[in-house]
């Protein structure tokens, strides 16, 4: 049987390789996201740029309501990840909606 200073020690040592890990993982996603976040923004940025658009396209055919949030254009990306990245800043916007309402 192990003396209690040897538990002791083997029970920092298994903290301290855990707490490790877990600091290597949490920077290793954080790198991930720096090297998205490029991409990310220049897809918010084009999904943004034909928001505009259709509504301007909107405002010319004289319709009376503002085009709906969840229209879509007529070409749907083929990529499952960007209509993923879509899907996702359309809740975005509709979360920070509902947390700017009284």
């Amino acid at each position: 049987m192990s003396t209690p200073q040897t538990l002791v020690q083997a029970a920092l040592n298994r903290l301290s390789a855990r707490l490790g890990s877990g600091l290597a993982d949490a920077a290793a996603g954080l790198a991930v996201l720096a090297q998205d976040a490029p991409d990310r923004f220049r897809q918010e940025w084009d999904l943004f740029r034909e928001e505009v658009e259709m509504e301007a396209q909107r405002l010319e055919r004289g319709d009376g309501e503002p085009a709906p949030e969840g229209a879509e254009s007529t070409s749907t990306p083929v990529d499952p990840q960007q209509q993923i990245d879509q899907l996702r800043a359309k809740v975005a916007r509709v979360a920070r909606r509902l947390e700017e309402q009284p």
